[in-house]
């Protein structure tokens, strides 16, 4: 049950913490109290921080993996919005990747970003597999091919497409992962009716994250499809028991470089 610790001698009764808290929860400060979040309604904290954080004289603790508590550093998460925009516009979906190998510890810091995603409820449904070896992203490739072949002939709305993808890929031409060598797969509760959007708001820190360590990203949206039905892929991938696939993306080394920023539709906007 999450409660607070508050450092009298820091704490100013403010009364941000109490405004700040998403579920109304804590009690403000006044003359003689402290602020509080009491027994009665501590099952209702979602541990999301927001009183810790927003504490301006960081009296407040909240007692929830209380050594991960990490004050900012002077000038983390300052960036100017022409340097933010340049980076988020420079962000490609990279089809070309180099044989080298992301290492492990990389990947895990890119992923403790994403562990910071924003989930519904704080929920933090989200976990990972992490396809490391290339041979096995191409098997999962070839167990995609396999899914398309299900759906020649069908009323699968894919049905006409994907004899031009299995050609492709019995030509040699890997179209499912790109040649990538790595695989990311979220993973979610099942029956959980938010946690597939809470997934694509972890994937996508996953992917804007990437690129400042060098690494590029494509979703998968092929393999996402198969994962979703196809029993062979959903073994060879491992989703626990009582879990669903919500969506994949490969990564690696970018073959190439970006030298510019494409052109995209006019932006459209209807004020209301």
């Amino acid at each position: 049950m999450a409660n607070l610790i508050v450092d009298q001698d820091l704490c100013t009764r403010c009364g941000i913490c109490s405004i700040v808290c998403p579920m109304g929860i804590v009690s403000p400060a006044d003359e003689s109290t402290l602020p509080v979040v009491k027994d009665t309604v501590a099952g209702m904290c979602i541990q999301c921080g927001h009183c810790e954080v927003s504490c301006p004289s960081q009296a407040l603790l909240l007692n929830v993996r209380m050594d991960e508590k990490t004050p900012l550093m002077a000038g983390a998460g300052t960036i100017s919005p022409e340097d933010l925009g340049g980076y988020l516009k420079k962000r490609r979906s990279v089809r070309h990747f180099t044989k080298d190998p992301v290492p492990k510890d990389t990947i895990v810091e890119v992923l403790d970003i994403a562990r910071y995603a924003a989930s519904g409820g704080n929920g933090q449904p989200v976990e990972w597999i992490v396809v490391h070896d290339p041979e096995r992203v191409k098997l999962i490739a070839g167990l995609t091919i396999a899914w398309m072949k299900t759906l020649v002939n069908s009323s699968h709305p894919m049905s006409g497409y994907v004899p031009r993808l299995i050609g492709a890929w019995e030509g040699g031409d890997d179209v499912i992962c790109r040649g990538a060598p790595h695989l990311l797969v979220a993973h979610i509760p099942a029956g959980n009716l938010i946690a597939s959007v809470d997934a694509i708001i972890a994937l996508t820190h996953f992917d804007v994250a990437a690129p400042a360590f060098g690494v590029g990203t494509c979703w998968g949206g092929f393999v996402s499809m198969a994962a979703a039905s196809y029993e062979p892929i959903q073994k060879e991938l491992g989703i626990p028991a009582g879990r669903n696939s919500a969506y994949a993306m490969m990564f690696g080394y970018p073959q190439y470089k970006i030298y510019g920023i494409p052109s995209r539709k006019p932006l459209e906007i209807k004020w209301q």
